[in-house]
């Protein structure tokens, strides 16, 4: 199976509608959005076209492609117009006999992990800084952000295939690559 991570594309249409192609053009079998989808949030700048209208069109039309979970930046007003569900603080997905804790990061996060067993997945995003590390004999990543990304990094998304993640920007070069 492979799976593609986006997070944190705080209503960028220009970022939503890049992330779609990545997501066509790497033709993985989900979308896993790890929150943050409409609102750019009082801490940040407006992202490049900034319109979450058009998000929300985006997003409905490939409702059947996603799994979501909520950040810190959605709220129940999101939920009425997304058709997918958007509220759940985590998902539990497995992939390839592994499990991932996949969550925005405003509460699980690497400084405070979820409980897990040696060798299980944590995806974040909320930081907006792309990781692929180890931690306590756990595997910690972040696809980074689709709109806004912090600490002089580009615009990112992951993809998860066999033992393998890989951080990738837009014109799909690979950032960084972790075994799992």
């Amino acid at each position: 199976m492979k799976l593609m991570f986006a997070s944190d594309i705080h209503g960028s249409a220009f970022y939503c509608e890049k992330m779609i192609e990545a997501y066509q053009k790497e033709k993985a079998d989900k979308l896993i959005l790890l929150g943050d989808l409409l609102y750019h949030g009082p801490r940040n700048d407006l992202p490049k076209d900034y319109a979450p209208k058009k998000v929300i069109t985006m997003l409905n039309s490939i409702k059947e492609e996603i799994c979501a979970v909520r950040g810190n930046c959605d709220a129940q007003v999101d939920q009425m117009v997304l058709e997918f569900p958007i509220l759940a603080d985590y998902a539990i997905l497995y992939c390839n006999g592994r499990m991932i804790y996949a969550t925005h990061g405003h509460k699980y996060n690497t400084e405070n992990l979820p409980p897990m067993k040696d060798g299980e997945i944590l995806i974040q995003g909320h930081t907006h800084v792309l990781m692929a590390d180890m931690m306590d004999n756990k595997i910690v990543l972040n696809p980074g952000s689709v709109s806004l990304p912090k600490e002089n990094n580009v615009q990112t998304y992951g993809i998860m295939e066999q033992d393998e993640f890989l951080i990738k920007s837009f014109n799909h070069e690979i950032i960084k690559k972790i075994n799992l």
